[in-house]
């Protein structure tokens, strides 16, 4: 599977599919990744991102589901705990401790919860947590699933820091682990090099710090 962090939190997972999730790039578009499906992991505007534009097949919160259907957005939509597949990728949506909201002024539309995600494909399993805070259900998705990629919050203030990330990663177990949601702004500025320092100075794990549009390739036997 070749995993692009797009930049924030987006990322772009293809494989026999092109997997998009969370289609919020700053000062651009995603558009030209072209994908078969996306996720939304939340309602906010950086993360819900070009989902009505980009009108592809989405997966996301029932209630944001349900928003994007009014829109003209083929949506499906899911709850914490389920699990589906779409197109052979399998989805199970996964707590978050966030915030959510839609930023639409003409809109009434519940937000629902934020969530996470583990996605299944091509024997690859991902996790993208989202936005979130540390929390300790996070041993569960590393017992449940056993993610070979771990995509995690570094950024502070709206989501955990380096700090928290570290332990979350301890959780998870992904032998590879991919910051993001961080120096996209200065209010969530912070250091991944220091993060990648202090991570595989004290565990067995790899952080991989890409820079916008820059790609990993993840083969199912790491």
């Amino acid at each position: 599977m070749h995993l692009t962090w797009l930049g924030h939190a987006c990322v772009l997972l293809t494989g026999t599919q092109k997997v998009l999730i969370d289609p919020f790039i700053p000062d651009g578009s995603v558009s030209s990744s072209d994908p078969d499906l996306i996720l939304v992991t939340h309602g906010h505007a950086d993360h819900l991102g070009e989902t009505v534009a980009l009108k592809k097949m989405t997966v996301t919160t029932g209630e944001i589901a349900q928003y994007l259907t009014a829109k003209g957005v083929p949506a499906e939509g899911m709850n914490i705990g389920g699990t589906i597949t779409v197109n052979g990728v399998t989805i199970t949506m996964t707590p978050a401790i966030h915030s959510s909201r839609i930023d639409d002024a003409g809109t009434t539309a519940n937000p629902g919860t934020a969530a996470g995600f583990v996605v299944r494909m091509d024997g690859i399993c991902v996790y993208h947590a989202g936005d979130t805070a540390l929390f300790s259900d996070m041993k569960l998705i590393g017992d449940l699933y056993h993610p070979d990629v771990a995509f995690l919050p570094i950024g502070g203030r709206y989501t955990m820091g380096p700090d928290e990330a570290m332990i979350a990663a301890q959780f998870v177990g992904a032998k590879i682990v991919v910051p993001v949601h961080y120096n996209t702004w200065d209010k969530i500025a912070a250091d991944p090099v220091a993060f990648k320092t202090a991570l595989e100075r004290t565990t067995d794990l790899t952080v991989k710090i890409l820079k916008p549009d820059e790609s990993i390739d993840v083969n199912p036997n790491l």
